[in-house]
């Protein structure tokens, strides 16, 4: 989006997009400089809760986010992750230690993508993507220039361990629903 030359910043684009018509139901996403927006589904919100019921092992609820503005590296990328836990501390609301997406066929493209390289140039120690699609899920961890350095990809089903992480819990998956 350009206004008279000149490039909009990422809270102007967010001010625009609050003033339009944005049906109820659908989520709101800006990536690289580009608004997307797409219907929340019942399979998503299901791993979704899912998700963030296991964190609640791990997490007081002030510290577990959903579908929540998270601004990250690059140009333009003002993201709404379905779940995000923060770090604790003094800063709390602000460092990422755990980050899932869950996969949309409108969005998928972003999530394996441009989100995941944001992701980890931000320092987002652990990202999970989980692709009801397929009945995969996608843990990448160590993220170091930019990129994740460590990836591991398993079905629905298995196991998600995270204990060797900041999250230091195990995620299970056999309640997770097919899209």
């Amino acid at each position: 989006m350009i206004d008279s030359g000149n490039e909009l910043t990422l809270d102007e684009m967010f001010e625009r997009l609050e003033k339009l018509p944005v049906p109820e139901g659908y989520k709101s996403e800006i990536v690289g400089g580009h608004v997307f927006l797409w219907p929340q589904r019942n399979t998503s919100w299901d791993i979704t809760i899912n998700i963030l019921g296991q964190l609640r092992a791990a997490y007081p609820h002030k510290r577990l986010r959903s579908d929540v503005r998270m601004d990250c590296p690059g140009r333009l990328n003002g993201f709404a992750p379905d779940v995000v836990a923060l770090a604790d501390g003094p800063d709390t609301g602000r460092d990422a230690e755990f980050v899932a997406e869950v996969i949309t066929r409108e969005t998928a493209s972003n999530d394996y993508g441009p989100k995941k390289d944001a992701y980890a140039a931000a320092g987002v120690p652990v990202y999970l993507i989980v692709d009801p699609y397929t009945g995969e899920w996608h843990l990448h961890t160590i993220p170091k220039d930019g990129k994740y350095h460590s990836a591991v990809s398993f079905g629905f089903g298995e196991d998600i361990d995270l204990t060797g992480t900041a999250v230091g819990l195990t995620l299970t998956t056999d309640d997770f629903p097919r899209d």
